[in-house]
């Protein structure tokens, strides 16, 4: 049973603890097996906790065989990614300089997963500072994308090694976080399902910043249901992060399985179609019809709407602005050991005057309004996840971005989810991107949830 139980998602982890088919003991050796045995390989983990995961693994099994048992996720392990600080562990933020950095606290999410008894098998690999939607490190390492033994491939970022260490089945489900696709991006090329959470939805307490504005983390699964479930755990106000007290309390699991008949999901517009590889778009005209054929309305929308590059441009700026002063002591010192596609991005921040970001953050807001009212009565607008499948980490241009079918919605303060809806004839992955309303998780949620379960491109896994 240990053998196969790195295969099964986190719902099925769960019920079969509870109906103790298997123990938390047995769920962690499986995955800590799993890692010893690839991670030499794919390098999805800056460090392994497995002498604690398994003192923890232990103490959930007695605790749950003794009656004591918390609730339905504990003994169930979990990635993070090297950005959420673990009091008394290493968090470099992927960051050469700190690699020896001890966080002295721990972050409001990781005291969720904590507190419901999940078990942290390590931190995961990271873009230096979260700033890079390819998934490269230069001095810590990039995380080899499963889904290609042959060639390197870009496994996405920032969250790369929470992507890859989920989709190689290292762990159940892994912590992401999203500024300008960072979660969407990485799921998307390894075949996996990923939420950008709206702004405020999960505290970022103790997750080192890039992007005070705009950051948002997320999880990082194999199914729909264990995104909601993780986005049920993480959500709610948290004093140390005033951003959450603005949010109602999202409850996906209430209409998840409601379907998507009478439902009106609009198409991305004509003029978004050509950045789209022809892969991508067969695979995304193929979901419309899936999702037409479940009883939704497929619409389009009327002109004048924002553009994905246009918006995606202004993120950049903003993300500059925020992280430079954080990092200026860093980036402006030529003999540190930064990766030289990151220094450049951070040292843009540089050059954007007060007034300049004063004027982003006020347009924003004015395309916030616009955007509302040019969805209005539309449930959800669909688009590729990616511009295309992953491709070889030699043909990276590092001055340009993959992130221009994501981080618009950052910039509109949305939510979206990506999951698999295809693959190309050399066996990548595919995604679709599912994108609501600010605060309207359990919509995409519910969406991602009907085209899952019509079609079987989340069962897919890589050869290993």
């Amino acid at each position: 049973m240990a053998t196969s139980l790195h295969e099964l998602p986190v719902h099925a982890l769960s019920s079969g603890i509870a109906a103790r088919r298997f123990s938390p003991v047995d769920v962690v050796e499986a995955h800590l097996a799993r890692i010893e045995k690839l991670e030499p390989r794919l390098k999805a983990f800056v460090h392994v906790h497995g002498a604690e995961a398994r003192l923890a693994a232990e103490a959930a099994d007695k605790a749950i065989r003794s009656g004591h048992g918390i609730g339905p996720l504990h003994g169930i392990p979990i990635a993070l990614k090297d950005l959420v600080e673990f009091e008394g562990h290493h968090t470099a933020g992927g960051c050469a300089v700190w690699r020896d950095r001890i966080s002295t606290y721990t972050a409001t999410l990781a005291h969720k997963l904590l507190g419901a008894g999940m078990i942290v098998l390590g931190k995961t690999h990271t873009v230096e500072f979260a700033y890079g939607a390819w998934g490269t490190n230069q001095h810590m390492g990039t995380p080899w994308n499963p889904w290609d033994l042959s060639v390197a491939r870009t496994p996405g970022g920032s969250s790369s090694g929470s992507a890859v260490a989920v989709a190689a089945r290292m762990a159940p489900w892994a912590i992401g976080t999203d500024t300008g696709g960072s979660v969407r991006i990485p799921a998307a090329w390894c075949g996996l399902t990923g939420l950008k959470t709206t702004i405020g939805r999960i505290s970022t307490h103790g997750v080192l910043p890039l992007s005070p504005t705009l950051d948002t983390p997320g999880p990082i699964t194999r199914s729909v249901e264990d995104c909601a479930t993780l986005l049920v755990l993480l959500q709610g106000s948290d004093p140390m992060d005033p951003l959450t007290a603005s949010l109602p309390t999202s409850t996906p699991m209430h209409t998840l399985r409601r379907g998507v008949k009478g439902l009106r999901l609009a198409r991305m517009p004509d003029s978004e179609r050509a950045m789209f590889s022809a892969d991508m778009l067969a695979a995304y005209d193929r979901s419309l019809k899936d999702l037409a054929g479940l009883g939704a309305e497929i619409v389009d929308l009327k002109s004048g709407g924002p553009s994905f590059k246009e918006n995606g441009d202004l993120v950049a700026r903003i993300i500059s602005a925020e992280i430079y002063p954080l990092r200026a002591d860093l980036v402006d010192d030529p003999a540190l050991p930064l990766d030289e596609a990151v220094r450049p991005r951070v040292r843009a921040g540089a050059s954007i005057s007060a007034r300049q970001y004063r004027d982003v953050l006020a347009a924003r807001e004015r395309a916030k309004q616009a955007y509302a009212a040019w969805t209005e009565g539309v449930d959800a607008v669909l688009s590729p996840s990616t511009m295309t499948a992953a491709i070889p980490l030699t043909e990276v241009d590092q001055s340009t971005t993959p992130a221009l079918s994501t981080r618009w919605v950052n910039y509109l303060d949305l939510c979206a989810l990506s999951l698999p809806n295809g693959m190309t004839r050399g066996g990548l992955p595919l995604s679709l991107q599912v994108i609501c309303r600010g605060g309207d998780e359990a919509m995409a949620l519910r969406i991602g949830w009907a085209l899952e379960n019509a079609t079987d491109w989340q069962k897919r896994a890589p050869t290993l």
